[in-house]
């Protein structure tokens, strides 16, 4: 009886989210669609910059890996990451190969989604993050694979850990609920 609350809150939440209309002129086939505890976000996928990354994250998203993880590690004005379908908690990742590093000249600004990785070179996996506001620190250390396109008002209102957090580690987070690729919506 509580699985099925617990399912039919979720729908409650989602269900608006998932009326939404897509942006204009997205390219649906490059782009993810995650729909959140808090709403939907919007990812266009930058295939220019980081193909072999896009893949993997499209590849993943097909494979339902992303539903229902966790916004683990959430900092407030740096960054939200999730994607670890395996342990939930940022020590996981998928089954698939490490994908190469695809360093480009885009700077990591608000809305950026970068790709998580060990200090280890080509060590990106599943994991990725998006970033509240300028980052370019992380310029030439981590991977871009995307942008925000719709829905940064909906990443601002994810659950963030308590300030002076370290890792950023949240407890009780937000969710990546469904995460599909935009083509593949019906």
């Amino acid at each position: 009886m509580i699985r099925i609350l617990a399912v039919l809150a979720t729908l409650a939440f989602i269900a608006p989210a998932m009326a939404q209309p897509l942006p204009a002129n997205l390219d649906k086939k490059n782009a993810i669609v995650i729909d959140t505890t808090k709403g939907r976000i919007v990812i266009k996928l930058r295939t220019d910059i980081a193909p072999k990354h896009a893949e993997q994250i499209k590849l993943l998203t097909r494979e339902g890996f992303y539903n229902n993880v966790p916004f683990h590690r959430v900092m407030a004005g740096f960054m939200a990451q999730t994607g670890d379908g395996q342990n939930f908690d940022g020590t996981g990742h998928s089954s698939h190969p490490n994908v190469p590093d695809e360093f480009s000249s885009v700077s990591f600004t608000r809305g950026t989604v970068g790709m998580a990785s060990t200090s280890a070179p080509n060590s990106s996996n599943s994991q990725f993050f998006i970033c509240f506001d300028n980052a370019s620190f992380l310029d030439g250390k981590y991977s871009v694979v995307g942008e925000v396109v719709s829905g940064m008002d909906v990443a601002d209102k994810l659950k963030k850990a308590p300030p002076g957090s370290q890792s950023g580690a949240v407890t009780d987070p937000d969710k990546m609920v469904k995460v599909q690729v935009a083509s593949d919506i019906k």
